[in-house]
């Protein structure tokens, strides 16, 4: 089903999810490159990753935010943001083998937010100000497995526990609007049940042997 159906379908868990949803609504029905980032407001995707026991979350130390983030990218053109996540996921820590839980909500959809990004360099070129139309996906992953940073977007890569996220991400509204939101959403699912094992995107390598080593 296209994004904007299981948009339609997905059933807000508050306010900001309310008011945000309409918001990404009217982009995709008006917005023919939305899914591109030349527009101003244009599909971003995250993916909120947890261990078995939904006891730790999966966090990134961002190079521009200059704060423990979750993991997500650009859409770039892409309309399966599933397979974006997941190859984001791949990208930005090394992990591999996630598991999607896909019950969370129409397409699989976790939770819905509109970001505000302010201008910033990125690879010594400059990024004007902008809006992310977020869809975020549930996965989980073995605590176990080998994890590596990705120099180019992070400097860190660790579990924590979510009370540990919450305390260590150092961006006051994304922290205590989302990253809370997700947390209490948690609460709703059970990942231990219903994760479903993710498909690797195309060209992924889902058995390589990864060692240690947001802006989007």
């Amino acid at each position: 089903m296209p994004l904007i159906d299981d948009i339609r379908a997905y059933r807000p868990f508050n306010e900001q999810e309310e008011v945000d949803r309409e918001i990404i609504l009217r982009q995709l029905e008006s917005d023919p490159d939305v899914f591109d980032r030349s527009s101003l407001a244009h599909v971003t995707c995250s993916i909120w990753t947890v261990d078995p026991t939904a006891a730790k979350t999966l966090m990134v130390h961002h190079n521009v935010y200059s704060s423990w983030s979750w993991i997500g990218g650009h859409a770039d053109g892409e309309r399966d943001l599933i397979r974006v996540a997941l190859r984001e996921l791949e990208e930005e820590t090394g992990v591999a083998d996630a598991r999607l839980v896909a019950s969370c909500g129409p397409g699989g959809i976790f939770s819905l937010e509109v970001l505000t990004v302010d201008g910033h360099e990125k690879r010594h070129r400059y990024v004007s100000p902008h809006l992310h139309l977020n869809v975020t996906y549930l996965a989980v992953a073995s605590s176990d497995e080998s994890l590596r940073a990705k120099p180019d977007e992070n400097d860190g890569v660790r579990w924590m526990t979510l009370d540990e996220a919450l305390a260590s991400s150092t961006e006051p509204w994304i922290r205590d609007r989302i990253y809370r939101k997700l947390v209490d959403k948690l609460s709703t699912v059970d990942v231990g049940r219903d994760g479903e094992p993710a498909p690797s995107p195309p060209g992924k390598l889902a058995t390589v042997d990864i060692q240690r080593s947001r802006t989007r």
